[in-house]
């Protein structure tokens, strides 16, 4: 077993500064509290409690936490037990970047497991941990139940992040999902517990923070890119969603 086998999981803060780069490993980060920003193949995402991404090995990515934060990390080397022999198939879940929701039901699990990560010595159980989580995960996002139709996030947040410029609209996403407007707006607050269009928002204030906390592009650029009218509606937006203007996020950067 590896080094990096030996120490599957760490549970620790993302700092402040905003860090770029790839490895030879896959991993999954989770948010236990505080939030943290994303950019994974140039997808933007922001993690918050009981929400998660899950970096393929290989691709270039670039992260900061916001504020105080406390992350679950998980290292995956291609020779760990989680995504080798019998478990060969949740290599899947890295195909591409994804961001996901931890529901009521792993949220316990995710309990347990912080806690077991707390008590055991270090490295002790982490495959079992690893492993159990990475099979909840899965048949999450790839085990359909014959009563719910479930939809393709990785798929939406590609889109949402391709098409931000010009805007994103529902009836777009729906059509991506061959869905009319009414239905895709169903199965979405089914799924994530929020209407398609606050989830919109909230991807393009994630990438407008990201974006203010890592280039030096002007609050108009920014703007431009996230799809705001004018810099006074991304303020507006911005203002309203983190209860603080953009131009403050940015000089606590200095």
């Amino acid at each position: 077993m590896t080094s990096a086998s030996r120490h599957l999981i760490r549970i620790a803060p993302l700092d402040a500064v905003s860090q770029h780069h790839a490895h030879d490993h896959f991993q999954i980060v989770i948010g236990l509290s505080g939030r943290a920003a994303f950019v994974i193949d140039g997808q933007g995402g922001e993690i918050g409690p009981f929400q998660g991404c899950l970096v393929p090995a290989g691709r270039e990515h670039a992260f900061a936490g916001i504020g105080s934060n406390r992350q679950l990390i998980l290292d995956l080397p291609e020779n760990s037990q989680p995504v080798s022999g019998l478990y060969y198939r949740h290599r899947r879940l890295f195909e591409v970047p994804r961001y996901f929701e931890i529901d009521e039901g792993l949220a316990h699990y995710l309990a347990f497991m912080v806690k077991e990560i707390d008590q055991q010595p270090a490295g002790t159980g982490n495959d079992l941990l690893a492993t159990t989580l990475l099979s909840s995960i899965y048949h999450r996002l790839f085990t359909h139940g014959h009563a719910t139709q479930r939809l393709d996030l990785t798929a939406i947040d590609d889109y949402i992040y391709r098409h931000m410029r010009e805007g994103v609209h529902v009836s777009g996403l729906a059509q991506l999902m061959f869905l009319s407007t009414a239905h895709f707006s169903a199965l979405f607050r089914e799924q994530t517990g929020m209407p398609p269009y606050q989830y919109v928002m909230r991807q393009r204030l994630a990438q407008a923070r990201f974006l203010l906390r890592s280039s030096a592009s002007s609050l108009t650029a920014i703007a431009e890119q996230c799809g705001f009218a004018n810099q006074s509606a991304l303020s507006h937006a911005y203002r309203r969603h983190f209860g603080y203007a953009p131009t403050r996020e940015r000089l606590r950067q200095t």
